[in-house]
C-alpha cells in the first residue's frame, strides 16, 4: 500500500511551496472525507528510503529532512509538512514528494522521499549586446557555473535586463531566456545551458511633451518643472530626451508641486498618455486641471509651550496674504532635503524634543484664503541612554567615541547626530557613505532613547606612487602613509598587521626624487594628545638635495648642489568660538641650507649657508561633508602667517650700506664681493609670508557638486635693504606635482600650462588663483570612488606689488577624472587648454595632459 503523504495525487508536482498549500486546501474542500482512508491516524516510521533523480547522499537528505526512525507521524501532519519545508528551503530540488508505503497492521510505515535535483547552470550565452557587456550582465545576475537554475532565477534575470535597458531609453526592450539540457553529459548532475536574447530595439526619444488644460502656467514652465523627462532639444547636453517610466512618474509629482508653489493647491493630472509616432519616437500628452489660486490667511500655532508664536513665525517666514505655496510650507515645517536646515521640526529636534510632531491643518479655505493651524505636540524632552558603535574591527573604540557628539545623559539633538556622521566620515577610516545612526528603544513616556552608530572600515593607509613631468624632468614619489597608526603598540609584535593600527595617529615616510633633486622626510602626528581634548601634536624631519641645471648638457650638474635639513614641531587645537569648526595651529620650524658651488641669480654666494628659524600661525575652518574624497557641501578655508625674527633690528649690520655697495658693483667683475654681501644678507633669513585659501562645495543638482576656490600668497621683507629672500617662493603652473620642501617653495597647480611655467625661473613672491570645478560621481563605492570633473581656472605670479593685478590672469579650462582607491590614494588625469600665451610669448599653447597620482586638490 502506498500513499502520498504530502500531496493527494502523484500527478501534482511541487513547483513552489505555496502551491503545496493551495492544492491541499482545494482537495480538502472538494474531495469527500471518506476518500482519505485512515487520514489523521498516527504511524511509527519503520524505515526511510530516498528515490528519484538526485546526486545527494540518501543519509544527507534524511538528516536534512529531520525525519527519524521510530518517529510518530500522520498523513498530512506537521512532521511531514516541516520535512517538505526544510528540503524545499534548501533551494536544491525541483520536485519533492513524500509517500507512505508498506503500512503494516501495527501502524508502522516506510517513508519514501522522492525528489529530483534542480539543474545546475553549465554555460550562458548572451545575444543582442556588445561582447564587452556580457561579463557585466553575467555578474549582475549571478549567472555563474554550478548556480542552481530556478524559475525565479530565470524570471528575475528577464525582468532585470528589461528594466535595465528601459531605463536607458530602450522602451521596447524584449528579453527572452530559455534553457536546454546538456546532452551526452559525463557528469551525473543535471545541467542546463542558458541562452539570453536581448532585443533592445531603437532608443525611444520623446519628440514632444504637450499639455491640455493649462491656462495659468505655460507649457514651457511645466516642461521645466519636469527635471528628468525632456523633449528633444539639440542644444541640451546634460539631460537627454529618453523615456524612463519611473522618472516620468516622479516628474508628474514635480509638475503638481510647481502648481502648488504658485498657489494652485488643487491642481492635478487628470490623465496622461503616450503617443507612438511614425518616426519611432513618442509624444507625451498630459491633461491637467489647475483649479483656483489660493493665498495664505491667518496662521495660528497650537500646543506650543517651549517656543513663542512670534519665534515660530520667524522660522516659518510666511505672511498673511502671501501666495499659497504648499511645497514651501512643507519645507518650512520639515525639509527632508536638508536634514540640518532651519525649519520648525529641526528647532524642536535640536533642543531635545525628539517625540514632537508638527502638523499643518487647514481650518478654512473661504474665498480662496487658507487659514492654517500649526498643531504641535511637544512631548517630553528626550535624553540619550546608551550610545554604542559597531563595525569597527580595526579602529579602537576611544578614537570613535571622542568624535561622537551624542553622549549618554545628554539631551537629544538631531544636529549632533548629523555632525557626528560628518566627523566620523572626515576621519577617513570609514566608508563615509555607509555610516548609519540607528535609534533604538525610543521611550516617549520616560523620555529616553538608545543610539547605535554602524560603521564600515575602509583602508586608510596608503602606498603613495606619484609621477609626472615638471621642472624639466620626471618627478617620482614613493611614500608610505599610515593614517590610523598606533604608537603605543609599536613594541607589540602581535599588532603588526602589517603595522600597529587603530589609534588614529598618522605616520608617514616619503621619498621624492628627480634628476634635479632628492628629498626624504618623516612625519608623525597625534590628533588627541592626552586623549581628553582635540589637541594635536605633530613633528616632521626632512633632508633634501638639489642640483643645478647644466644648460649645455640639459641635465643636472651634481657637482653644484645645496643641501637642506629641517625639523618642525607643531600644535593645533579646536576652538569653541565663533564655532567649533575652527582650528588654531602654531608651528616652530628650523631649516639649514648648505650651498656648494651653487651660484644662481638668487644664490650668488655659491659656497655658503643660510638658516631659517620661523614661526607659523594658522587658522582653518572645515565643515565639509560627508565624504572627504567627494564632499557635497560645506566649506574649507585656511589663513596662515609665517615669519622670522626681525634680526635687522638688533644685529648691528648696516644693510643699507651693503645694498648701496652691491648696487654699485659690476655683476661680472665683482661677483665674489656680491657673494660675500649676499651671504651676510641671508645668513639668517628675515621674512614674513601670508597665505589664504578657501573652497566651497554646493550640490547644485543630485550628486552634481560645484566647487569654487580662491588662493592668495605673499612673501615680504621687514627691511627693504635686505630684500625678499631667495627661499619660500611660489611656483605657479601645471599639475602641482613636485611639491617638494627643498627651500620652502610651494608649487601651485594651474592646469593647462606646463609645470611652473607661470612664474620666473626663481619663483614669484606674490600669486593669486581662482578656480571653478564641476564634479559628478560615477561611483562612490568602498572599493573605488570615481568622479568626473570639468574646470575653469586662472592665476598669476609676480615679484612685486607694482606688477600685481588680480584681474590679469593666465586662464585655462578642461576636463578630468579622479579615481580613489584606499591603498593608493587619488589617481587622475586632466586635459587642460590654455587661453593665454605664456609670459614673454605671443602664441597660445595647445592642450596639456596632467597625470595625477597620489595627490588631492
Amino acid at each position: 500500500m502506498e500513499r502520498q503523504a504530502n500531496n493527494l495525487y502523484k500527478s501534482i508536482t511541487i513547483k513552489a511551496l505555496k502551491k503545496l498549500y493551495v492544492f491541499t486546501l482545494l482537495f480538502l474542500l472538494l474531495i469527500p472525507q471518506s476518500s482519505f482512508g485512515q487520514d489523521g491516524k498516527k504511524y511509527i516510521i519503520n524505515n526511510i528510503i530516498v528515490t528519484g533523480n538526485t546526486a545527494f547522499n540518501a543519509s544527507t537528505i534524511i538528516t536534512y529532512s529531520r525525519l527519524k526512525k521510530g518517529q510518530e507521524v500522520s498523513f498530512g501532519g506537521d512532521k511531514i509538512g516541516e520535512a517538505v519545508k526544510k528540503l524545499w528551503g534548501s533551494n536544491l530540488f525541483g520536485t519533492i514528494d513524500i509517500y507512505f508505503i508498506n503500512i503494516t497492521e501495527d501502524n508502522k510505515v516506510d517513508i519514501e522521499i522522492n525528489l529530483s535535483d534542480l539543474p545546475e547552470l553549465n554555460e550562458t550565452k548572451v545575444q543582442g549586446v556588445k561582447k564587452g557587456k556580457v561579463d557585466e550582465i553575467l555578474e549582475e545576475n549571478n549567472l555563474k557555473q554550478r548556480v542552481k537554475v530556478t524559475e525565479n532565477l530565470i524570471t528575475t534575470t528577464k525582468n532585470y535586463l528589461t528594466n535595465k535597458y528601459k531605463k536607458k531609453g530602450f522602451l521596447n526592450t524584449k528579453v527572452n531566456v530559455v534553457t536546454s539540457d546538456v546532452k551526452n553529459d559525463s557528469i551525473e548532475k543535471k545541467r542546463v545551458n542558458m541562452f539570453i536574447n536581448i532585443d533592445k530595439g531603437n532608443k525611444v526619444k520623446i519628440k514632444s511633451i504637450k499639455f491640455n488644460g493649462n491656462d495659468k502656467l505655460s507649457d514651457k514652465k511645466l516642461r521645466k518643472a519636469m527635471k528628468n523627462t525632456k523633449q528633444k532639444n539639440p542644444i541640451r547636453i546634460l539631460k537627454r530626451s529618453k523615456y524612463v517610466e519611473e522618472d516620468y512618474k516622479e516628474d508628474l509629482v514635480s509638475l503638481i508641486d510647481k502648481y502648488k508653489e504658485n498657489g494652485y493647491r488643487d491642481a492635478r493630472v487628470i490623465k496622461d498618455s503616450i503617443i507612438y509616432n511614425d518616426d519611432k519616437s513618442i509624444s507625451l500628452l498630459i491633461d491637467v486641471e489647475e483649479g483656483e489660486k489660493y493665498t495664505f490667511g491667518k496662521i495660528d500655532f497650537v500646543g506650543n509651550t517651549v517656543y513663542t508664536d512670534e519665534f515660530l513665525s520667524q522660522i516659518l517666514r510666511i505672511e498673511e496674504g502671501d501666495t499659497y505655496n504648499g511645497v514651501e510650507l512643507k519645507k518650512r515645517i520639515a525639509n527632508d532635503e536638508k536634514p540640518d536646515g532651519i525649519d520648525i521640526t529641526n528647532i524642536y529636534q535640536n533642543t531635545g524634543y525628539m517625540f514632537s510632531t508638527i502638523n499643518p491643518v487647514e481650518v478654512s479655505a473661504d474665498g480662496n484664503v487658507i487659514d492654517l493651524e500649526i498643531r504641535i505636540t511637544e512631548g517630553k524632552p528626550a535624553y540619550f541612554n546608551s550610545v554604542t558603535v559597531k563595525g569597527n574591527d580595526i579602529t579602537n573604540d576611544h578614537v570613535i567615541y571622542r568624535e561622537i557628539r551624542t553622549r549618554p545623559g545628554e539631551l537629544y539633538s538631531r544636529a549632533n547626530i548629523i555632525r557626528t556622521i560628518r566627523e566620523l566620515g572626515q576621519l577617513g577610516f570609514f566608508n563615509a557613505q555607509a555610516i548609519v545612526p540607528d535609534i533604538k528603544n525610543p521611550n516617549p513616556v520616560d523620555g529616553t532613547l538608545d543610539i547605535e552608530y554602524t560603521v564600515e572600515e575602509q583602508g586608510s593607509s596608503q602606498i603613495e606612487l606619484q609621477g609626472g613631468y615638471g621642472g624639466g624632468g620626471f618627478i617620482g614619489t614613493l611614500g608610505l602613509s599610515f593614517n590610523n597608526f598606533s604608537l603605543r603598540n609599536i613594541l607589540n609584535g602581535e599588532a603588526y598587521k602589517p603595522v600597529p593600527r587603530g589609534d588614529g595617529q598618522s605616520l608617514a615616510l616619503r621619498l621624492q626624487a628627480s634628476q634635479f633633486f632628492q628629498t626624504y622626510s618623516f612625519s608623525f602626528s597625534e590628533p588627541w594628545l592626552g586623549g581628553k581634548k582635540p589637541f594635536q601634536l605633530s613633528t616632521s624631519i626632512s633632508h633634501s638635495r638639489q642640483f643645478l641645471f647644466d644648460p649645455q648638457t640639459r641635465r643636472a650638474d651634481r657637482s653644484r648642489r645645496f643641501n637642506i635639513t629641517g625639523i618642525t614641531f607643531g600644535i593645533s587645537t579646536r576652538l569653541k568660538e565663533p564655532d567649533d569648526y575652527f582650528l588654531f595651529s602654531q608651528a616652530l620650524s628650523f631649516q639649514h641650507y648648505d650651498l656648494q658651488n651653487y651660484n644662481t641669480g638668487l644664490f650668488t654666494f655659491g659656497d655658503g649657508s643660510s638658516n631659517n628659524l620661523s614661526y607659523t600661525i594658522g587658522l582653518t575652518r572645515n565643515n565639509t561633508y560627508n565624504d572627504p574624497i567627494y564632499p557635497t557641501g560645506g566649506s574649507n578655508f585656511s589663513a596662515s602667517a609665517k615669519f622670522s625674527i626681525p634680526y635687522s633690528l638688533f644685529n648691528g649690520v648696516d644693510y643699507k650700506a651693503l645694498r648701496e655697495e652691491r648696487d654699485g658693483l659690476d655683476p661680472v667683475a665683482d661677483i665674489d664681493r656680491i657673494g660675500e654681501i649676499d651671504q651676510e644678507r641671508f645668513k639668517w633669513l628675515e621674512f614674513y609670508k601670508v597665505k589664504f585659501k578657501a573652497d566651497w562645495y554646493a550640490e547644485v543638482a543630485k550628486k552634481l557638486v560645484l566647487r569654487p576656490s580662491v588662493e592668495f600668497g605673499f612673501l615680504g621683507a621687514y627691511n627693504n635693504d635686505r630684500g625678499v629672500i631667495p627661499f619660500e617662493r611660489f611656483f605657479l603652473g601645471g599639475d602641482g606635482l613636485g611639491n617638494f620642501a627643498l627651500d620652502g617653495r610651494e608649487v601651485v597647480q594651474l592646469r593647462g600650462y606646463p609645470n611652473q611655467s607661470l612664474s620666473s625661473q626663481d619663483g614669484g613672491s606674490i600669486y593669486n588663483k581662482f578656480s571653478l570645478e564641476l564634479r559628478y560621481p560615477i561611483t562612490l563605492g568602498q572599493g573605488a570612488k570615481i568622479y568626473a570633473l570639468s574646470f575653469v581656472e586662472g592665476g598669476a605670479s609676480v615679484n612685486s606689488f607694482r606688477d600685481f593685478n588680480p584681474f590679469n590672469l593666465q586662464r585655462s579650462a578642461g576636463l578630468g577624472v579622479r579615481i580613489f582607491m584606499p591603498a593608493f590614494g587619488l589617481l587622475g588625469i586632466d586635459f587642460g587648454k590654455p587661453f593665454d600665451p605664456l609670459p614673454g610669448q605671443t602664441q597660445v599653447g595647445g592642450w596639456e595632459t596632467h597625470f595625477i597620482i597620489g595627490q588631492q586638490f
